[in-house]
């Protein structure tokens, strides 16, 4: 019995020892919080449910930019391994021959063999827009344009018009349709003043134009799901950018919801599956690969490209590379806005494996990226031969096996 009693003292006074040294590293200190709950305001949890603020001021998310203490390998890939295609080219001016030279230039920097110009021009705009690429020496091979849609008052005889425009660009040059933008459906409005939904059956000869003059339809649907809530709080991952950007914001009392642009989306591609769709951005679903990799299986008609989500593309690299390996013959190179210093963090992350690098645009993301390292038959698939094969119009020779 006396054996038992001092083992258990001895217990005791280990315990309340250990408990002493915990608190003198920080473990006693701080406000306790109950399970399940967040840390209050301006402080951090440094122990199991117990929260503490920094002892120095402590620095705007703006301000705080701590230097990566990580010796990893490095490879820098200024050009990409294979000349690729950006589908979702937004070049500026392709009008003249001096912007057109100067354009080259650039591409030639980081190996954009093609450019598709997809900013939506029709009529006279479109016309001298081919007009100056034909009448280039060095660029009638590098650029290529797709026409748009206007789809503002849909009614009586909307559909008839837009579908003489539509063969009239094509006529002139067009080789596809877009980038139809984020207002179709957000905020385009009919003729008698509702809003347009994504899947209105007066758009339907439109859609059956497209597949019949083989034009692939590339669609910019929404924005980031962040961009619709309600209220933009400290726990919303796009809370930089939406106060950066005030407008990007669309909340559900002035705008439809994100979920039922994505139903109206789905719909409009289900109904139409002579038609091909590229839904630009991978669907808003960067962050949900396995949500558009249903979709993918779903909707043979669909494919997508990566423009401007590479953040989330970097951030999954095991199950990215899964998805790419199994969608590789769905899934096109694009890059959205034209700054040709940005390009090669796409060739790093598709064509490497390296850990814990930067990426471009601090308010998309404020992690790292990490590399994906494709294999060569997939790196030339998403470069330039998925591009190739839905569209027709673009240049088809020239490029390597």
């Amino acid at each position: 019995m006396r054996r038992s009693a001092v083992v258990s003292g001895l217990i005791a006074s280990l315990v309340i020892a250990g408990s002493v040294s915990a608190q003198g590293r920080g473990g006693g200190r701080g406000t306790a919080i109950n399970p399940g709950d967040s840390c209050p305001p301006g402080t951090t949890e440094i122990r199991p449910l117990r929260c503490m603020a920094p002892e120095t001021p402590a620095p705007s998310i703006l301000d705080y930019r701590p230097k990566s203490t990580l010796i990893a390998p490095v490879h820098t890939v200024p050009k990409s391994k294979y000349p690729n295609i950006d589908f979702h080219g937004h070049p500026g001016n392709i009008s003249t021959a001096e912007a057109l030279a100067a354009l080259g230039a650039a591409m030639d920097t980081i190996n954009v063999r093609l450019m598709v110009a997809a900013s939506s021009m029709s009529g006279e705009a479109l016309t001298r827009a081919v007009a100056a690429i034909n009448a280039s020496p060095t660029m009638r091979d590098r650029v290529r344009v797709f026409t748009s849609i206007d789809f503002r008052n849909v009614g009586p005889g909307w559909a008839e018009r837009a579908v003489a425009q539509l063969e009239a660009d094509v006529k002139a040059g067009a080789v596809g349709v877009g980038e139809i933008g984020k207002q179709f459906g957000l905020s385009t409005r009919k003729a008698d003043g509702s809003r347009l939904r994504l899947d209105d059956p007066e758009l339907d000869p439109i859609w059956e134009a497209c597949a019949r003059l083989r034009l692939p339809v590339f669609i910019h649907t929404a924005d980031p799901p962040e961009f619709f809530k309600a209220e933009v709080d400290y726990t919303n991952e796009r809370w930089l950018e939406i106060s950066l950007f005030p407008a990007r914001r669309f909340p559900p009392d002035r705008f439809p919801a994100f979920e039922q642009l994505m139903t109206e989306r789905d719909n409009l591609f289900r109904k139409h599956r002579n038609t091909t769709f590229v839904t630009a951005h991978m669907g808003w679903h960067a962050n949900d690969l396995g949500r558009l990799g249903k979709m993918l299986t779903e909707m043979p008609n669909l494919h997508t490209e990566v423009g401007a989500v590479l953040y989330d593309i970097g951030r999954q690299p095991r199950v990215a590379r899964e998805f790419f390996i199994r969608f590789q013959d769905r899934i096109l190179f694009g890059k959205d806005s034209f700054q040709p210093q940005e390009y090669p963090y796409y060739y790093r992350v598709f064509e490497t494996a390296d850990d814990y690098f930067d990426y471009y645009r601090d308010y998309h993301a404020f992690w790292k990226l990490y590399g994906i390292d494709l294999p060569d038959d997939v790196l030339k698939k998403v470069y330039y031969k998925n591009a190739l094969r839905i569209t027709p119009g673009l240049p088809q020779t020239g490029w390597p096996n």
